[in-house]
């Protein structure tokens, strides 16, 4: 059995990329109830496509653990342990299998793997965040639904079809850039 390769080159474009998915978090609106509306939910599933499953979900943990151990890289420049085990916990927790998932198509030249991981990716993610939210808030589903899911369904969508768009050019830009194969 053969064991994965993770050179120097892959630790700096996973740096590179946690580090897009720390400055993408301060792009944020505030919303009612506590949960923000980031894009770093745009940058989480481009790390999976450009990086590739592994290499994107390592990238996402990364971004988690800098924030976990309080640096404020979370949305509204918060960080530490409460802000991962708190209200929006379950989104945070949600984001290395959202990189994962949207990483999957990676390789395939098919856009129809691409599109099934973004959006599994996306669904995961929600359904993580609203259930977390709803043990954490001590509200029903009902309640959870409409405060975590549904005010974020049309940026939702247009996340997953930019992330489509533009993902495979990021890959090929990456890979150009850093010698890397570009499936």
């Amino acid at each position: 059995m053969g064991r994965s390769k993770f050179s120097i080159r892959d630790l700096c474009l996973t740096g590179i990329f946690a580090a897009f998915i720390a400055v993408s978090s301060q792009l944020s609106v505030p919303m009612p109830h506590g949960v923000p509306m980031t894009l770093q939910t745009l940058v989480i599933p481009l790390a999976g496509i450009a990086l590739g499953a592994k290499k994107g979900a390592i990238a996402t943990l990364a971004y988690l653990i800098i924030g976990a151990a309080g640096l404020p890289v979370f949305a509204g420049y918060m960080g530490g342990i409460g802000i991962v085990f708190g209200p929006t916990g379950g989104f945070l927790l949600s984001f290395p299998a959202m990189a994962f998932l949207s990483g999957i198509g990676r390789g395939k030249n098919k856009m129809a793997w691409m599109a099934f991981g973004l959006v599994a990716g996306a669904s995961l993610n929600y359904a993580c965040g609203m259930l977390w939210f709803g043990f954490v808030a001590n509200v029903d589903l009902k309640t959870a639904f409409a405060v975590c899911v549904l005010p974020f369904i049309p940026t939702a969508m247009l996340k997953i079809v930019l992330s489509a768009l533009f993902g495979t050019q990021i890959r090929r830009a990456v890979a150009k850039y850093f010698s890397l194969s570009p499936t």
